[in-house]
This record gives structure tokens, sequence and C-alpha cells, in this order.
């Protein structure tokens, strides 16, 4: 069924003209001026073909006309209110669901996010572990993914693309002086005598002392900070980086921007 167009700001103006039965103090309410008002006024007056208002000596009066439309329209504009609020209640929500690889997770995005749960402690959190689950299957507000940019998506950048070749401390026993490769590319003379499918593969065969291996600054850095990696190289320019991302429409939702916020102070 087609639907007839609706001069919904003239109609907000009449609802509280017909409140006040004034003018100026309609004008008050709308933060505009009288004289925009009474040209809204006269607009829908026109565009409905009757009169709304009367003016007499005691003042401003709603014509028969003027009066059988409002309690409809009022009750509208509160149905619209109510789906105003059921449209906001997802950004207001304190419920997260996040795709992130698992050791980034638990090497870096699990203490912050304690940190964050602490000045907000409603929140929950639901976590995917393949960061490039699709965010409509997986209802998903963002994702972090170890990537060279965000692509079609809108994001933003966790720290700058560097990268630090490490080894397990020697205080924990050290490493082989072996490499562990899991893509990117090895300099001449270095063999890999572990192969792995990802960066955090790398970095828990790294931690057991399986070899040295080169991996983002940003997943090693709380691990070099409390001792349990040594760094040997770097850091040094990369070209990934772990980007936080989002389609546009979650990327503006108050819950995620509130999170972005946090993770990048």
């Amino acid at each position: 069924m087609k639907r007839t167009h609706l001069p919904l700001n003239a109609l907000r103006v009449y609802d509280a003209a017909a409140r006040h039965l004034s003018f100026t103090r309609a004008a008050d309410e709308l933060a505009v001026t009288p004289a925009a008002v009474g040209q809204q006024i006269r607009a829908l007056e026109d565009h409905l073909g009757t009169v709304l208002f009367r003016r007499t000596s005691k003042g401003l009066e709603l014509t028969q006309e003027g009066c059988a439309g409002l309690d409809s329209l009022r009750e509208g504009f509160l149905k619209f209110e109510e789906s105003v609020a059921a449209m906001q209640a997802g950004q207001a929500s304190d419920s997260y669901t996040i795709a992130v690889p698992r050791e980034f997770y638990a090497q870096w995005l699990a203490p912050r996010l304690a940190k964050f749960a602490e000045t907000n402690p409603d929140i929950r959190f639901t976590f995917v572990a393949d960061e490039n689950a699709d965010f409509t299957e997986a209802n998903l507000d963002c994702a972090i993914r170890l990537v060279d940019g965000p692509g079609e998506l809108q994001g933003v950048e966790l720290d700058e693309a560097r990268r630090v070749t490490v080894a397990r401390a020697k205080q924990h026993g050290g490493a082989p002086d072996s490499w562990i490769d899991w893509g990117l590319p090895l300099q001449d003379g270095q063999v890999a005598h572990v192969t792995v499918s990802n960066a955090g593969q790398a970095l828990s065969s790294a931690l057991a002392g399986l070899g040295r291996a080169i991996l983002p600054e940003l997943l090693v850095r709380d691990a070099i900070d409390d001792g349990r990696l040594d760094p040997l190289e770097g850091p040094s320019p990369g070209t990934r980086a772990y980007w936080l991302v989002a389609p546009t429409p979650q990327w503006r939702t108050a819950k995620v921007r509130k999170l972005v916020d946090f993770l990048t102070a």
C-alpha cells in the first residue's frame, strides 16, 4: 500500500502550538522563531485544505478541524518515540560480539577488556575465534584482524605495522637457533624447523622454546615486557597490523565508538 507523504515537521509544530495555544511559546519549545511557527502552520493548513487555528479576543483557539486529529497525532508521536528507542537499544546495549584471533585475545585484548569492564560492570562479551567471520552471519559488532588495511570496512589501526624477532627468554630456558615460519619470508640462510599456519601459533611455538619467530610487535609486546620473550631484532616496519574493523552501520553505533575510544586511548 502506498503511504501518503506526511509533513512531519509541520505536524510537530502544530502539536506544540495546540498544546500551548501560543505560537510564541511553541517557538520557545522548538527553539525557532514565532514567525517560523506561523509559516509551518500556514503550510500545513494549505496542505490539508483546512483552517486549524483562529485568533479571537481571548487569544489563539483551535478550530473543530484542528481538534479532530490531535489525539491520534499525539498517539502517533508516542509510537515514533517508541520506535526510535527500540532502534537505539542496540547502540546503548552493553553486549558486544567480537571476532578476534585466539592468541591476540589472550596476549593483548583480554587484559584491556578487563580494565574496560571495571568501569562498565554490566558489560557482556561474546567472542568468535574466526576473525574473518561474516559480520551478518555471526551478528558481529566488530572484529580484530591482522591485515594491511580495513578494505571496504571502517577501521582503526591498533598500533603501527611493526614486527620484531623474538625467542623464549633466556631466563625461561631460551630457544635453539632455528626459525618458526608462519608465512613471513625468511632471510637467506634462515631455515624453518617449525612451520605453522598463523601468527598465534608462531607465538605459542616461540613461547614454548621451539625457535625464533618474526611477529607483529603488538602481539608480543606484553610478553617482552613481562620477561617471557627476548627481543632479538627490531622492531622494524611491517606491512600488516592489527586493525579493529566493522561495517559502517556497526562502526557508527555508540557502543562500538566507546570501545574504539578506549582501546586506542
